[in-house]
């Protein structure tokens, strides 16, 4: 048994291992946003729909000797890809440069067909190992169970989603991934070798259709089928769902992605284990209580704390998950049919992640398949207990009980996904995440307002009476870091005796708050992703029009920023700033390409002479000023850190000013803001850097306590009282 468990852990530790990376490569080239990890298991999810039907097919239509003949010349074929790729492109699984689209060429379809090229063969025969080998097992060990197997296989990939943001991701570049992966696959390789070798040598042949074990049993019939994929697809949905409202209010990355992802496999190992780890009472009361407190923290629509969140979200997927699995595995076959159950369930985890990444964006304004996936959780839970209840009397007043407050809960999740969005509106759904248009203050002339919101965090209002239109408001006020730089800038030109006219670029355009900022004369470039942003800024809706009141000339550039200021200086159009605003965050998450020590030399590149960066580095989950500060030091430049408190018109705003001149932050204009001014400076080497090749979010979690060790103002020799990061 044992060549059989430490192939299947190490092909489990592979497949879930190789995913992350994926994703690492793929982010930076399509936006950054959580549709990029959903689109990415929708691919993964198909690959192993197609490796469970190779394994039933075969399993099916084949010999034992046939199977394994078939399959070694698999195995071979995918390690002539892996060297040949590795020689023609450096690389065994990552992408090549052709892969990367245009600024606004983003699609899903370019994404899938780049797994495909550079990941589908390998990822595609992992998939295959666990029926495949467990049939064989099945073969060789009459009368042991393979399920335990089937559990195994998902601890490997437990235990490599666990490992990746902890012990992978933070040390170790994408391209040291790559290769070391390539290395384990062909470990793999060989103990996949000598299991199909074993098959070859005893040469128990059988005609197709005979029977592979003599533990038989009636196959499936179309209802358990159809229960089998929709307890599946449930969980599969659960999953994605979960992890969509997770990554916008955070990051979109591997640290995010993998928890969701490995509590999603422990219930698995849970439920295929043995039977006794899963309980139906106590999964329903652990769904009762998590599920309570997602929707209660829903209808509060207030910032809550990382750690909260992630406590209740990740409860609520747990106990939901687990009620599937634990119901699936009550649901499965005899060994006999082992393979068609393999394949209905993947089958049924490929429709719920097609459903989440292509039907769902088109049929909800909002994630509201996170919700209604957990009100159907609630009916399924109480439906169990009550039937459960009528075998067990002296239970039955408990559990009729425990199944009437889970049916309460299943209403309250319902209602939740009812009324999610009807205080908006205006409500739009698509790639790049979820946008709503609040309205608030009829009532008050003075208070009334429009809201633009990218899911729970506010992305810039506007006053909604003609008189107060043009005020600048949220994060953007003339008493920001952005609008003192602004000033500043103005005034040192007025020295020298030029004209006070800016060219000031903007990455990230939201409402168009920033352009209130703008005078007769400057110019304003904006670099926005998502067309329907554009759309809302540019007057559509009538909500908002600060890029149609603004003096300033106006030019709004659609695509990923970094693509097109690449674009830029290779054909010779370095923009020439006198202010350049990274302002690039969709909700609190972080496009981490956006903030990296390469992207940061194109940011100087685009600078004219004397030009400021000014860096938006307000988070509520994240402390960035570490990283900012490793970029600053990196760059040559000089950095300034300007916090401001919330007013009626302004938010809390945290933003940092890098300059090459060390004097730049010591005029007149910044005095005047006295202890809200911090001019910083590392006085060691940094003890976080992101780069395109490793970047992790593990050392700017807030909640795990914010390292300012070696951040020192200018003029001092302590660390500076600093307030923690602003959430926005």
């Amino acid at each position: 048994m044992l060549r059989y468990a430490l192939t299947l852990f190490l092909s489990a530790f592979l497949l879930f291992g190789v995913q992350p990376l994926a994703g690492k490569y793929a982010l930076p080239w399509f936006g950054g946003t959580p549709s990029v990890w959903t689109t990415c298991m929708l691919f993964f999810q198909l690959m192993l729909l197609g490796g469970y039907a190779y394994a039933y097919v075969s399993v099916r239509r084949w010999s034992p000797r046939r199977q394994a003949q078939v399959h070694l010349g698999l195995l071979g074929l995918t390690v002539a890809v892996l060297a040949g790729r590795a020689l023609w492109t450096g690389s065994p699984v990552a992408p090549g440069p052709e892969w990367r689209p245009e600024a606004d060429g983003i699609s899903t379809a370019r994404l899938l067909a780049m797994l495909a090229v550079s990941l589908g063969l390998p990822f595609f025969t992992l998939s295959t190992t666990a029926p495949l080998l467990q049939s064989w097992f099945s073969r060789v060990r009459p009368g042991t169970s393979p399920y335990r197997l089937y559990a195994l296989s998902n601890t490997g990939s437990l235990l490599a989603l666990l490992a990746y943001p902890f012990l992978v991701e933070p040390w170790l570049g994408r391209g040291v991934q790559a290769w070391a992966w390539a290395a384990g696959f062909l470990l793999f390789a060989v103990g996949c070798a000598v299991c199909a070798w074993e098959v070859l040598r005893r040469g128990e042949a059988r005609v197709a259709g005979e029977a592979v074990v003599a533990d038989g049993g009636p196959a499936p019939g179309v209802g358990r089928i159809l229960a089998w994929l929709g307890l599946s697809g449930g969980a599969s949905v659960l999953l994605l769902a979960t992890t969509n409202q997770l990554s916008q209010d955070v990051a979109a990355g591997p640290f995010i992605w993998m928890l969701p992802l490995a509590l999603y496999l422990l219930t698995f190992i849970l439920a295929f284990e043995r039977e006794a780890l899963y309980s139906r009472p106590l999964t329903a009361l652990l769904l009762l209580v998590t599920v309570g407190g997602v929707t209660s923290t829903a209808f509060a629509r207030a910032h809550v704390s990382l750690p909260l969140q992630v406590l209740v979200h990740s409860g609520a997927l747990f106990s939901g998950a687990l009620l599937c699995h634990g119901e699936l595995y009550r649901l499965r076959p005899a060994p006999r049919h082992l393979g068609a159950f393999y394949l209905w369930v993947s089958a049924g985890g490929a429709l719920g992640a097609a459903f989440v990444h292509l039907a769902a964006p088109f049929l909800f304004r909002s994630y509201l398949e996170y919700p209604l996936t957990l009100g159907v959780c609630c009916v399924l839970a109480a439906l169990l207990l009550l039937r459960q209840a009528s075998e067990a009397s002296r239970a039955r007043l408990v559990l009729r009980q425990a199944s009437a407050l889970l049916l309460l809960l299943m209403a309250g999740s319902l209602g939740l996904a009812v009324t999610d969005g009807q205080d908006s509106i205006a409500s739009m759904r698509g790639f790049f995440g979820v946008m709503r248009v609040v309205e608030t203050g009829r009532e008050d002339p003075r208070a009334h307002k429009f809201t633009l919101l990218h899911g729970n965090v506010l992305h810039g209002f506007q006053y909604a009476r003609p008189e107060h239109r043009r005020r600048p408001t949220s994060y953007f006020t003339p008493e920001s870091g952005l609008g003192l730089a602004l000033t500043e800038q103005r005034q040192l030109k007025q020295a020298q005796g030029l004209p006070p006219s800016l060219r000031v670029g903007v990455l990230g355009l939201g409402v168009g708050t920033t352009a209130s900022l703008g005078r007769a004369g400057d110019s304003f470039r904006f670099y926005e992703i998502d067309p329907q942003v554009i759309a809302l800024a540019r007057g559509e809706g009538g909500y908002f029009s600060f890029l149609n009141d603004t003096p300033a000339r106006v030019e709004v550039a659609q695509g990923d920023a970094r693509i097109l200021l690449e674009q830029e200086l290779a054909n010779g159009q370095a923009q020439g700033f006198d202010v350049l605003a990274v302002d690039v965050f969709s909700s609190d998450s972080i496009p981490v390409h956006l903030f990296t020590e390469e992207v940061m030399e194109v940011y100087r590149r685009h600078l004219g002479p004397g030009g400021v960066l000014a860096m938006h580095i307000s988070n509520a989950h994240l402390d960035l000023l570490p990283v900012a500060l490793a970029h600053a030091r990196a760059s040559g430049l000089h950095a300034t850190l300007v916090e401001k408190g919330s007013t009626d018109d302004a938010r809390a705003t945290s933003w940092l000013l890098l300059s090459p001149d060390p004097n730049f932050s010591r005029g007149e204009t910044f005095l005047r803001e006295g202890k809200q001014v911090h001019r910083l400076k590392l006085s060691g080497p940094p003890r976080v850097r992101w780069t395109d090749e490793r970047s992790s979010l593990l050392p700017l979690v807030a909640a795990f306590g914010m390292d300012r060790r070696g951040i020192v103002e200018e003029s001092a020799v302590a660390p500076p009282s600093v307030a923690a990061p602003a959430g926005p």
